[in-house]
């Protein structure tokens, strides 16, 4: 986690939620011997990569991946060598089709993350292969309170929401000081629903240079 995030967020760090969730991690690895994703250097990766004062997009997920080695602490984001999931597989042919950028052989984001695009997601650990197993755990607090403070401290940023879940967010996003986009999840089951056609992207990049702010290379 850099510097100005790790000042953002210190009052977070001192509070009971917060404690009892570090301590359920820890209870779940060394007493329960479970297996929890991403690794433990991996959890705050979004926040290592993309800086509070350089971020200037948001692109919100659900819980990491619960596959062996596909978690790198990045929403939608696998490491160099891992098959990419269909989701991102589908973010990917949105791309091809709003900005002509050619589909990646890799579905590692760090790149986009590194530019000031902060890969979040509301759930920032799972037990292998048992999605959604620590939505309860308190992590959510935590990553409302990430979207509280861009909120209120920064101004002219870019949500993008994909899917119902995502879209919960709206009401602790102010739209008259940033923009908010929607539009169906980039899975399979509801990418031509709305993803498809939807343009976030060249939106995204076209709100960043109305603002006088450096657009981003997909």
């Amino acid at each position: 986690m850099t510097s100005d995030w790790q000042a953002q967020l210190d009052f977070v760090f001192k509070q009971d939620y917060y404690c009892r969730l570090m301590d359920f991690l820890d209870d779940e690895t060394s007493k329960r011997h479970k297996i929890i994703y991403p690794s433990k250097d991996k959890i705050f990766n979004a926040f290592a990569l993309s800086s509070f004062a350089n971020t200037k997009v948001v692109i919100l997920g659900q819980d990491p991946y619960h596959g062996d080695n596909q978690a790198q602490g990045l929403s939608f984001s696998v490491p160099d060598g891992m098959k990419i999931p269909p989701s991102l597989r589908n973010i990917y042919q949105e791309l091809n089709s709003d900005l002509a950028i050619s589909p990646k052989k890799s579905g590692n984001l760090e790149h986009w993350a590194m530019q000031g695009i902060l890969l979040l997601n509301s759930v920032l650990t799972v037990e292998k292969n048992t999605p959604g197993s620590h939505a309860n755990s308190g992590w959510v607090n935590f990553t409302d309170t990430v979207i509280d403070i861009l909120n209120a401290k920064k101004q002219n940023l870019v949500f993008l929401l994909w899917g119902t879940y995502a879209q919960q967010k709206i009401e602790l996003i102010n739209s008259e000081k940033h923009l908010v986009l929607t539009a169906t999840h980039p899975s399979p089951f509801s990418a031509h629903k709305g993803f498809f056609g939807c343009k976030h992207f060249s939106k995204t990049n076209e709100y960043l240079k109305m603002h006088s702010q450096q657009a981003i290379n997909w």
